[in-house]
């Protein structure tokens, strides 16, 4: 199995910023499909509460420090998302680096 960098990022949105923050992160993610090292990503919404999402994302980028570095700071399309949300947010993000141990695919 290849060694990606894999990880969560947690989100609880203010209930007037949903639409914004909807919006934004769509095209962010939608840019990020894009990009020589993504790998995949898988959006979801807590069923019980529409202000709570997670992305979990993997790349082909060494560290989070690469991470940062080559798609954080360089990309264009991520500049005003990441201007906008400390607005958005009820809480800080949470942000939790994953080990890959193993993978099923069907």
């Amino acid at each position: 199995m290849k060694k990606n960098l894999a990880f969560m990022v947690q989100f609880d949105i203010k209930p007037e910023y949903l639409k914004e923050f909807t919006e934004s992160l769509l095209l962010v993610l939608n840019n990020m499909s894009v990009e020589e090292s993504f790998v995949s990503c898988y959006l979801h919404k807590d069923p019980k509460d529409e202000t709570k999402f997670a992305v979990y994302e993997i790349w082909s980028e060494p560290s989070m420090e690469a991470f940062f570095e080559n798609q954080l700071k360089t990309k264009d399309y991520r500049q005003e998302y990441e201007k906008k949300i400390a607005t958005w947010l009820k809480e800080d993000r949470i942000i939790t680096v994953l080990e890959p141990m193993q993978e099923w695919h069907k």
